[in-house]
């Protein structure tokens, strides 16, 4: 943070508080998902302490993530300082200040955690721009088919029963289409048969659950 022209910038230390070890994390989490909602949650923290670049906790805390404390960049004149990463480590950080074991990827940190400092980041990036590039000229013909079929579905239900569940349809194109797009190969042709979608759904919510509460999933279920 600073003041003055730009001439005459005075840095300065970010302002904010974590507040009480254990006790402050747990009531900010109460805030953030429940008392006041995440907007109001960052727009009080901007009011109170007079700056849209603060330091506050922020979910999901004590006991599944071990540390809260974050210097939170709320404005897009500041966002960019988030790209230098001589300045901001991206270790670990994929899901906030929560990460979830890696025995749900095999024992390996996969690429979203690691940090680009780290010789396996760069690897793991190339391998997949790689296999991208293999299979480029599979990828607009793959979605054009899988998603034109995933239309006429919902298209077809709607005459027939006035209703279409658009949701469960669109998880389980996206997931043909990412094996066709990718590998050539349609998981339900595999051994995962039609299950595939369901799989990969519990797979995820086991890996973000502690940053979902009951109130955001009845909002969820709500919109479908």
């Amino acid at each position: 943070m600073a003041g003055g022209d730009e001439g005459s910038l005075v840095p300065r230390e970010v302002p904010g508080s974590y507040g009480m070890p254990f006790v402050s994390a747990i009531r900010d989490r109460l805030d953030f998902y429940y008392f006041q909602g995440q907007d109001k949650y960052f727009e009080s923290r901007v009011d109170k302490y007079g700056s849209t670049v603060v330091r506050i906790n922020v979910p999901p805390g004590p006991f599944m993530a071990r540390d809260p404390r974050v210097v939170a960049v709320l404005d897009a004149k500041s966002f960019p300082v988030l790209f230098d990463v001589d300045k901001v480590e991206k270790k670990n950080l994929f899901t906030g200040t929560y990460m979830p074991s890696t025995s749900l990827t095999g024992g390996f940190r996969v690429c979203s955690y690691l940090d680009p400092s780290e010789p396996t980041h760069t690897k793991v990036k190339q391998l997949l721009f790689s296999l991208l590039a293999s299979r480029k000229d599979a990828f607009i013909p793959a979605f054009r088919s899988h998603f034109s079929s995933l239309l006429a579905t919902v298209e077809s239900q709607l005459v027939l029963s006035k209703k279409s569940n658009f949701n469960t349809l669109n998880d389980a194109t996206s997931f043909e289409f990412i094996g066709d797009a990718y590998f050539g190969v349609l998981p339900s042709a595999s051994d995962l048969g039609t299950t595939g979608p369901t799989k990969a759904a519990k797979w995820l919510i086991f890996q973000l659950h502690p940053l979902v509460t009951r109130r955001g999933a009845r909002r969820s279920r709500r919109r479908r």
